[in-house]
């Protein structure tokens, strides 16, 4: 099938790279006359493990093509997908619209026989009806389905879970969109993976409601952390004991800093305002942002307490800047509240990121360093903040001999503390003693 994927971002240009491996013909478009450049010279805009290849593979294979222009690529199309960015909006908090709204437009007045037009951005409930007013404001006589497929994609192992997805959601009651969606998925019969097809409504409020409740779940581990140090529990014995409940399971009941990234924060904020529009607030939801952003704040006062309550003077290592491994997101990282309020209290902060590159334009007054060894050299305290595979096997003798302290606080529990202990070091982490 000949597919348009309109937007070159996260969820575009792996969704797009995807179903051009998956046999498609994909023309992903953006405005963006540098990135698209840079996606044809074989560059990859964001970080994403095992992207590179993939678009390159397809590229070459005269499946994967890059425009500024989006005509023909529309008109041929069979299905158009908008895969812009929905940001929260400044002031209120709502999902900003306007690409999305934008996009559709542009698509009306290009669109040539049936074509399926696919929200993959993830928006509030009711966007693809204001899409499909759009259409018949533009284009009255386009013979178009407006159909709802959000994305449920894990930066780091984005590619994974487009290919092997847990589930498909689209949300048409149209039977020839029916037909165009299942083809676009066809390979994914291998697998047996369920396509749910629901109302675009449902499908709309199935991806809030998900983001939504696996934030709540590790803002609910992050409180039994608190617990479990006040009463002297173990938060990981914890965590397993509840996991293995069928009913509950195990992912994301890791404890730490907090969540982050480009869609807990924007989307329980949206579903928060979508949901008080609607007369019926989700309080867990509002409740739980509150909690974590709190939570980010107390990992401040936690590397403060290791250092004796006073980091006036003090110098801080920080390992990992953004909000997950294997990504080079930046957006609501904890790192961006810890930092600055250890600064705050005084405390000089020098940091490395594998791939934090963004941190610099947003981190002020930060010594960034090119390796962990160097971003312990001559400091009090050292804070684990991001989990990267490679801080789990750091050479610990190597870092107490170039630390002025052997003070270490691991935020992601990747280290035993009997093992660290027993190395000297002052250890915290999180949920254990």
């Amino acid at each position: 099938m000949r597919v348009a994927m309109i937007g070159t971002g996260y969820v575009g240009l792996v969704s797009g790279a995807c179903f051009a491996d998956f046999g498609h013909t994909v023309t992903c478009i953006d405005k963006d006359a540098r990135k698209i450049e840079q996606l044809r010279s074989g560059g990859i805009p964001i970080y994403e493990p095992g992207l590179d290849k993939l678009v390159a593979v397809n590229v070459k294979a005269g499946r994967l093509y890059f425009d500024t222009e989006a005509a023909q690529a529309i008109r041929e199309a069979d299905a158009v997908f908008i895969g812009v960015g929905t940001p929260s909006r400044r002031g209120d908090g709502y999902a900003d619209l306007s690409y999305v709204y934008a996009a559709a437009e542009e698509i009306a007045g290009l669109v040539d026989g049936f074509t399926v037009v696919v929200t993959k951005s993830t928006v509030p409930v009711g966007t693809g009806d204001e899409i499909e007013a759009i259409f018949k404001r533009v284009r009255p006589d386009a013979d178009v389905a407006i159909v709802s497929n959000p994305e449920f994609l894990r930066e780091g192992a984005a590619i994974e879970d487009f290919k092997r997805p847990d589930r498909v959601v689209v949300g048409t009651e149209d039977p020839r969109a029916q037909a165009v969606m299942r083809e676009l998925y066809r390979p994914l019969y291998l697998n047996e993976t369920p396509i749910l097809f629901t109302s675009r409504r449902t499908s709309e409020l199935i991806k809030y409601a998900a983001n939504a409740f696996l934030a709540l779940k590790i803002t609910y581990i992050n409180e039994m952390a608190d617990l479990c140090e006040a009463v002297g529990a173990d938060v990981q014995q914890v965590a397993k004991g509840i996991g293995l409940d069928g009913r509950i399971g195990g992912k994301f009941l890791n404890a730490g800093p907090g969540y982050g990234g480009s869609c807990f924060p924007k989307d329980t904020i949206a579903l928060v305002r979508t949901a008080r529009d609607a007369g019926s607030p989700v309080e867990l939801v509002e409740t739980t942002i509150k909690v974590n952003d709190e939570r980010k704040r107390a990992m401040a006062r936690k590397v403060m307490k290791a250092l004796d309550g006073d980091l006036k003077g003090k110098t801080v290592g920080v390992l990992g800047l953004t909000f997950k491994p294997n990504t080079d997101d930046m957006r609501d990282a904890p790192s961006l509240a810890i930092v600055p309020a250890l600064q705050d209290k005084g405390a000089r902060v020098q940091a490395f990121d594998p791939e934090g590159h963004e941190a610099r334009g947003l981190l002020k007054d930060v010594d960034f360093k090119d390796d962990p060894y160097a971003a312990a050299t001559g400091a009090d305290a050292l804070v684990i903040i991001t989990e990267w595979d490679q801080f789990r096997a750091l050479d610990l003798d190597r870092i107490k001999l170039l630390m002025n302290r052997p003070v270490l606080i691991d935020l992601r529990n990747i280290y035993k503390p009997v093992d660290v202990r027993a190395l000297g070091f002052d250890y915290t982490s999180v949920g254990r003693v």
